[in-house]
């Protein structure tokens, strides 16, 4: 199962940090640079909407799907027909709830237009992460990361012609969107040709057993994932109808040029659990038979270790440097943006622990405690929204998602240490806390105002081999897991 998941981690990360910084820090940059933070604010919040219904377009099917495939590959081609017909009708509950939603928050013509256009892209991506995991289940990782990246490809050319070309027409917020649209389809019929071929797929099918069948036990994956897309995502959503008049959008602008750091610092912990999902499920599926406890202990010792190392030094260090950073990436508001990213940032260390054991305990099932957290933090999320939010802005949003990230990150920590016996020996925790002052105290040195850009480079290698240094990263034991996939 290690090799399996270092082996899947390889493309998926190969190809996504090829192309995925790219595309956050060059194109969505630059796309808010020419639009203004006010009208990128304006698109930053219809987007979130259509994004946190975006799971009535599947209602849990695609990461069943990747469970159940993963423990049962045979099945693919009898699910496959099924399934893309339940996701075509799920289609027509996800328009009419999402612009019902529209009309409650009083949209006017122009919001209504670019809310049909972002739907349909959200309806394409999501058959587009269906596809993929057909591949996930099947550990097809390499054909995983290239679906992955191709519609970002298709959007960074598109875009940045429309950006950067000499004598391109003035860009409009709308021109993001079609290109978004175009990209999503594409990547849908290469990932659709692919997997056809792979799965001797033949025509659709309806069955209504089968979906109910489906359904009742894609419900719980469902309600998980409206309830943490609610709380990730709803903050611009109350920052355009709870700040001060006038203020709406400029403040849900400057919380997405923030937030977008925060984007690509998640993706690396992402990308990281999309391999591990079917991993953990098979490692979870029957103990005595697959696999032993001490395998499910080392696995999650050393995704733990890899995100701790990761999140803990990007955190502290570019904390350091948000006026830097933000000077660097945009041309307006570069302070508000800066008290803003020095608080989210620190969002990156829960979600990463949310990543590993939220993933571990969906793959063993345990939905119905998920659920429980996640709605506990929804309601944590918006309480602090409500009180944070008409007094500082987009910085009150900031602590409120912080706030509501941890909580879940410790609930989810707990109940994992309870169900799987996964206690970390103290030693451990002992060397975790060294670490994360260490990286604190470089951030203290001084750097002059030319070189500030060093300042990650320096600490990164120190942080890389103070973690080797203290076994957080297992040279040997990494060393033995590719001589044995070498071997293979």
């Amino acid at each position: 199962m290690e090799k399996k998941l270092l082996s899947g981690l390889f493309w998926v990360l190969l190809l996504n940090l090829l192309i995925k910084p790219f595309w956050f820090l060059g194109i969505e940059v630059g796309v808010q640079n020419a639009v203004g933070a006010e009208q990128y604010g304006f698109y930053f919040g219809i987007f979130n909407l259509a994004y946190i219904f975006n799971i009535l377009l599947d209602l849990g099917i695609t990461n069943f799907n990747t469970r159940n495939i993963a423990q049962h590959p045979h099945l693919i081609s009898k699910h496959f027909s099924y399934l893309l017909s339940i996701k075509l009708l799920l289609l027509a509950l996800y328009m009419v709830v999402t612009f019902s939603t529209g009309l409650l928050l009083g949209y006017h013509s122009r919001q209504f237009y670019l809310l049909a256009f972002l739907s349909f892209n959200q309806f394409l991506n999501s058959f587009i992460l269906y596809l993929r995991s057909n591949f996930e289940g099947l550990l097809l990782f390499k054909w995983d990361s290239v679906i992955s990246i191709l519609d970002r490809v298709i959007m960074i050319a598109i875009c940045g012609a429309l950006l950067w070309l000499p004598q391109h027409p003035t860009f409009k917020i709308e021109y993001f969107v079609y290109a978004q649209t175009a990209a999503y389809l594409l990547t849908a019929l290469m990932a659709l040709t692919v997997l056809v071929g792979k799965t001797g797929f033949g025509r659709l099918r309806l069955s209504r057993p089968f979906t109910l069948a489906i359904l009742k036990q894609s419900l719980p994956f469902a309600l998980l994932v409206l309830l943490m897309a609610s709380y990730n995502r709803l903050d611009p959503i109350l920052l355009q109808k709870l700040s001060p008049a006038g203020l709406g959008d400029h403040n849900a602008g400057i919380y997405a040029s923030a937030f977008r750091l925060l984007d690509v610092l998640t993706m690396v912990t992402y990308l990281v659990s999309v391999p591990l999902l079917p991993i953990y499920a098979r490692l979870t599926k029957s103990p005595t038979e697959q696999a032993t406890h001490q395998e499910l202990v080392s696995t999650t010792r050393i995704v733990t270790s890899l995100m701790l190392v990761y999140s803990i030094t990007a955190a502290i260090t570019l904390a350091s440097m948000d006026s830097q950073l933000m000077e660097l990436l945009y041309t307006d508001h570069t302070a508000e943006s800066a008290a803003v990213f020095r608080i989210l940032v620190y969002g990156i260390i829960p979600i990463s622990m949310t990543y590993v054991f939220g993933t571990l305990l969906t793959a063993a099932g345990r939905l119905r405690q998920l659920n429980t957290f996640a709605l506990c933090t929804l309601v944590i999320n918006i309480a602090v929204n409500l009180l944070c939010i008409p007094r500082w802005g987009a910085v009150g949003s900031a602590w409120a998602s912080l706030v509501a990230q941890s909580f879940m990150a410790i609930t989810q920590l707990w109940a994992a240490v309870k169900i799987f016996h996964l206690r970390p020996s103290w030693g451990y925790i002992l060397k975790i806390a060294f670490f994360t002052l260490s990286i604190t105290s470089c951030t203290l040195l001084p750097c002059s105002d030319h070189s500030w850009w060093l300042r990650p480079m320096i600490i990164g290698v120190i942080a890389l081999v103070m973690a080797v240094l203290l076994k957080l990263i297992d040279i040997n034991e990494l060393k033995t897991i590719i001589n044995n996939q070498e071997q293979q």
